[in-house]
């Protein structure tokens, strides 16, 4: 079953306060990020174990693939054993927007450990808040749909 609005906002709010203090701040800086900066539509939830930011059913009543139950998932963000991952799907999905990631870190001397869709920061490392709020920017709820179900086929 999924869980209510409140339900999310409370597994969110245990999940964050169950951090280190270092990782909290940063946490908690990167939702407000997100909840700022990503274009209407996106919603605050949580899968597995992780904050989320999906596409909710109103919008996408079909669903994440693996399990329709579930909303579209778009951004994730985990603290991990060694690293804060940010998982953006739409780095994985679409080539420009990948290419337009790559660039900026490039032209800002920024190095990202990056996979297909995870971006991992170290403990330690500071994080490109302003590179990732311009990145939440630029994939609309619709964009995102339409990428996903050419994907899809």
């Amino acid at each position: 079953m999924k869980p209510k609005a409140s339900d999310t906002s409370l597994m969110v709010s245990e999940y964050i306060d169950g951090l280190e203090p270092d990782r909290k701040e940063k946490i908690e800086r990167l939702v407000s990020l997100f909840k700022k900066h990503l274009p209407k539509g996106f919603a605050l939830d949580f899968q597995y174990r992780m904050i989320a930011f999906v596409v909710p059913q109103t919008l996408y009543p079909r669903g994440y693939h693996v399990d329709p139950k579930l909303p579209l998932p778009f951004i994730n963000i985990a603290s991990q054993k060694s690293h804060i991952a940010v998982y953006h799907m739409g780095l994985y999905a679409s080539p420009d927007l990948l290419r337009w990631f790559t660039d900026e870190l490039n032209k800002r001397n920024l190095t990202v450990d990056m996979g297909k869709s995870c971006l991992r920061f170290k403990a330690k490392q500071e994080l490109p808040y302003d590179l990732l709020a311009e990145l939440a920017t630029r994939m609309t709820p619709a964009e995102w749909i339409q990428i996903y179900e050419q994907a899809r086929k």
